[in-house]
């Protein structure tokens, strides 16, 4: 199956996070949602009043940040994603390079 978002929305699949904690075995029932993701889809953007297109700022393949509670979640496949609007996302994490 194969998902386009619409206007200003993005797919994110959740990224999860590598964290040890001092080697306490946590239950996946009680553990928090990642909340940094890798863009799968990205819209065209939205439209502002006067009917010109708003790029956006976020693409296909950008690791980004977003709100605990941002988003709607949504099955593809046996895979959860999320659909959000480009507002919800936090920040863009950028590689550094040495």
């Amino acid at each position: 199956m194969k998902i386009r978002p619409l206007q200003d929305r993005i797919l994110v699949e959740r990224i999860e996070e590598e964290v040890k904690k001092g080697g306490i075995i946590i239950p996946d029932s009680a553990k928090e949602k990642p909340q940094q993701g890798k863009v799968i889809a990205a819209g065209p953007g939205r439209i502002d009043e006067k009917g010109a297109r708003i790029p956006m700022e976020v693409k296909k393949g950008d690791t980004i940040l977003f709100g605990k509670y941002s988003g709607n979640e949504i099955r593809i496949g046996e895979e959860e994603h999320l659909i959000m609007r480009e507002d919800d996302v936090l920040a863009v994490i950028e590689k550094e390079s040495k």
